[in-house]
């Protein structure tokens, strides 16, 4: 049985009238307003019907009191509620989220359910794709009931933040169905020169009423588990990019569920370094 999200996105996506109602929705200025009114104190009251339809367990995270809807979207969790293994072999998630893995080479295109993009068009730098040749892409889909905020998976050095804009669209599979999301989404990326895995890139692509992606520093010397940004409201998706020979993923990670999904959380051991 489809739950309710799911069920909204096949009536925007499927029919005559949702898709009408998409052209206005996927504009960066609606998401701008959304996200202005979803920073004011009058989203306050969508927070409680929001924790109880998602089945959010608040004792999760830290207490505090939220001062808008979005406050409560990015809240911080509780350390001990997400480990992390400081192991330089491991490899550890970045953040909470589905994750499929996916090889990359030049013919590559990365989605679960059909056709999205190639490396080329996901970066728009061929020079930069081309280096990830071989190795892995681990894309991590965030769900709106997920943690998110989204950390470093490993200490090292990182670049500058390239940003890339676009139009939104939602994450959810079904709208991969329909469109080249990933190539269309607005997103920003930066890499790490780090300690035991190379040079990662790190992307996050926004999505449907998530007008900003909220990264941390620009250039900077950072630790594994830090955190790197956060995404404001809405489901969103994490992207990291190995090197060829850098890592291997553990193979329960590597098949996943009939979407090719795994559920994981930040912190979580899925490979180690080669």
């Amino acid at each position: 049985m489809e739950d309710k999200q799911t069920r909204l996105v096949r009536k925007l996506y499927e029919s005559a009238p949702g898709r009408m109602l998409l052209k206005l929705l996927v504009r960066p200025w609606v998401s701008k307003l959304a996200g202005a009114y979803m920073d004011s104190f009058l989203s306050k009251s969508l927070i409680s019907s929001f924790v109880e339809s998602n089945g959010i367990n608040l004792s999760d995270y830290e207490d505090q009191r939220y001062s808008s809807f979005n406050d409560f979207f990015t809240r911080k969790i509780k350390a001990e509620n997400r480990p992390i293994s400081m192991n330089p072999e491991d490899l550890v998630s970045p953040c909470d989220g589905m994750l499929s893995v996916h090889r990359i080479s030049a013919e590559s295109t990365f989605d679960i359910k059909g056709n999205i993009c190639t490396m080329h068009e996901l970066v728009r730098d061929k020079v930069l794709a081309d280096k990830y040749d071989g190795g892995f892409l681990l894309k991590f889909r965030l769900t709106v009931s997920d943690y998110h905020r989204y950390h470093y998976p490993d200490s090292g050095v990182k670049s500058g933040n390239t940003r890339i804009g676009g139009v939104l669209h939602t994450v959810h599979p079904i709208a991969a169905e329909h469109r080249k999301i990933y190539c269309e989404n607005a997103r920003e990326y930066f890499t790490i020169r780090s300690d035991s895995f190379g040079d990662m890139l790190y992307m996050q692509v926004g999505a449907l009423l998530v007008g900003r992606i909220c990264n941390n520093h620009e250039e900077a010397v950072v630790t594994r588990g830090q955190e790197a940004g956060c995404f404001e409201y809405g489901g969103s998706t994490v992207i990291v990019c190995l090197t060829e020979n850098q890592a291997e993923i553990f193979p329960g990670y590597l098949d996943g569920n009939a979407d090719g999904e795994v559920r994981v959380k930040m912190g979580e051991t899925i490979g180690r370094a080669l």
